[in-house]
């Protein structure tokens, strides 16, 4: 049998490689890839089997809104000294804090800090009450250390052998220290040579390194406990995969593997046999079919919204976004995503899925087309790290420090609150269902990560929506310009899709990049 990635048709009709909208039987799963992946089960996961319409119905009706961010549970440390003077011989280090009254200043000083940073924070944190320890024996004494999910060591004093026995509880730890923000540290001096570098030329710390290091700053302190929220987050992430996961042009059975493996996703796949049982369900349901259409309609009077395809497109829309809402709350998760979704889902729906994962990435679920995983966490990270939706796109070719980025799924509250403008038109490959082109604001500044195919490469780097075209391409689309070398863009990209969103998270996608062993590659710098 001829490999089902071999041959490409350059003409194709679809972002899919091979030209045919998606690979799987009815059940998003072909035979071939079934007996590849010992049973199934390694390559897809749990199977959500046994749903009913009348708990999928009541659990979409619950009344709640979209999944909300876990906070990041933080321990703050202050480690410090209290010598005693002694005659004629050096009795104490480096610092401003050699008493137990210059200590318990300096834990009032960093609750302050603290309460600010909490106000500050566009992400949840939580802050427990700042200790402070003068030696591994006190340490020891504190019976939450395993509870929390991130240290910040106040490195004013004391021996390294603290931060060892921090270390090795495999908790995230900021170490900072002060130069002029209040009494200089001790660890100003030394945090380099005698512990990150142990004595040493080079690193010696394993799962830290200068990156961890904060001198002063706040707002350096809040950019990385953003990076660790979002990465608290997206590990071990429960999404719903409906016809199976799978990765663009990529054997099947890879890169979802390395998915589990680097961020513990937990997939749990949804067979188009079972989806269609629902949705036929569904469309019986005359009450659940009269509040799709009255949601509807109430979308439809957005004055800064113009419909351009069948109203009843819209309708099925809607009524699949209840399906899909109602199936996420049964299985526990707070993502999805569609296999074969610009084949399968079509006659199954009757509309496309793009107005419907537009419809919950703009309630704040993380809803994705293709089922391509290669993209995927990345979608999971920068929205978990910025809280708002992300786009995941087709790139084109950069050229002229430009370059087009267009998709049929493209959210309205790219900014997390506010509805851009929208035409919803057909899917441009098929010219059927309810597709949005999203006017993405111009002057936007933008995230655009790059993943590798392999999960050990990302490329970064923001851009500026200079354009949103109207070309004969993907119906959301715009145009950015970006700060690197156009020819450095094309020879370093990898992969395929990419991931969009607002604003610039550059540091916060690095700094939890390296968390998981994967390399981010920042071209804006």
């Amino acid at each position: 049998m001829a490999s089902e990635h071999a041959q490409h048709d350059p003409m194709r009709t679809t972002c899919c490689p091979c030209g045919c909208g998606h690979h799987e039987s009815s059940d998003g799963v072909s035979r071939r890839t079934f007996l590849q992946g010992a049973g199934g089960a390694a390559v897809f996961g749990a199977a959500l089997t046994g749903l009913s319409w009348s708990s999928v119905s009541a659990a979409e009706n619950d009344g709640q809104a979209g999944p909300i961010r876990k906070p990041l549970i933080v321990k703050p440390i202050l480690t410090y000294s209290t010598p005693k003077p002694r005659p004629q011989v050096s009795w104490r280090n480096w610092g401003g804090i050699q008493t137990q009254a210059d200590a318990d200043k300096e834990l009032g000083l960093i609750r302050r800090e603290l309460a600010a940073l909490k106000k500050r924070a566009d992400y949840p944190v939580e802050f427990q009450r700042p200790v402070g320890v003068r030696n591994k024996a006190e340490l020891d004494k504190l019976t939450d250390l395993d509870q929390v999910d991130a240290y910040i060591i106040y490195a004013a004093g004391g021996g390294m052998d603290m931060f060892d026995a921090l270390s090795k509880r495999g908790k995230d730890i900021i170490l900072f220290c002060r130069h002029k923000s209040g009494p200089v540290y001790l660890w100003y001096e030394i945090i380099s040579p005698r512990y990150l570098r142990q004595h040493t030329d080079t690193l010696k710390v394993k799962g830290m390194d200068d990156g961890d290091v904060v001198i002063d700053s706040q707002d350096e302190i809040l950019w990385r406990l953003r990076a660790l929220c979002g990465l608290k987050n997206t590990m071990g992430t429960r999404i719903v995969a409906v016809g199976g996961p799978a990765a663009w042009a990529q054997p099947r059975d890879v890169v979802p593997n390395l998915v589990r493996k680097i961020w513990k996703f937990d997939m749990q796949t949804l067979a188009y046999k079972d989806l269609g049982e629902l949705i036929k369900a569904a469309r019986a349901d005359k009450a659940a079919v009269k509040r799709a259409k009255q949601r509807a309609a109430a979308y439809l009077k957005d004055n800064n919204l113009t419909l351009e395809t069948k109203r009843s497109f819209v309708e099925n829309g809607f009524l699949l976004e209840q399906v899909f809402r109602g199936v996420m709350k049964e299985a526990d998760c707070q993502a999805l995503t569609i296999n074969g979704c610009m084949g399968t889902i079509m006659p199954l729906a009757e509309t496309s899925a793009c107005l419907t994962l537009s419809l919950l990435n703009d309630a704040h679920y993380l809803a994705f087309c293709e089922s391509d995983f290669v993209v995927i966490p990345s979608g999971v990270l920068l929205g978990n790290i910025s809280g708002m939706p992300v786009f995941l796109n087709d790139p084109t070719y950069p050229h002229d420090g430009v370059i087009t980025l267009a998709h049929c799924t493209a959210p309205r509250k790219m900014n997390g609150k506010d509805l851009e403008p929208v035409r919803i038109m057909t899917h441009f490959e098929s010219d059927y269902g309810a597709a949005p082109k999203v006017e993405m604001s111009k002057g936007q500044m933008t995230t655009n990560i790059a993943p590798d195919f392999a999960s050990k490469r990302w490329v970064g780097l923001t851009g500026e929506i200079i354009d949103a075209p109207f070309m004969d391409i993907c119906r959301s689309q715009i145009d950015i310009n970006f700060g690197c070398c156009s020819q450095k863009l094309a020879e370093r990209m990898p992969g395929f899709h990419w991931m969009t969103g607002y604003g610039d998270y550059m540091k916060e996608l690095g700094y939890a990049c390296k968390k998981v062993g994967i390399t981010f590659e920042n071209l804006t710098v």
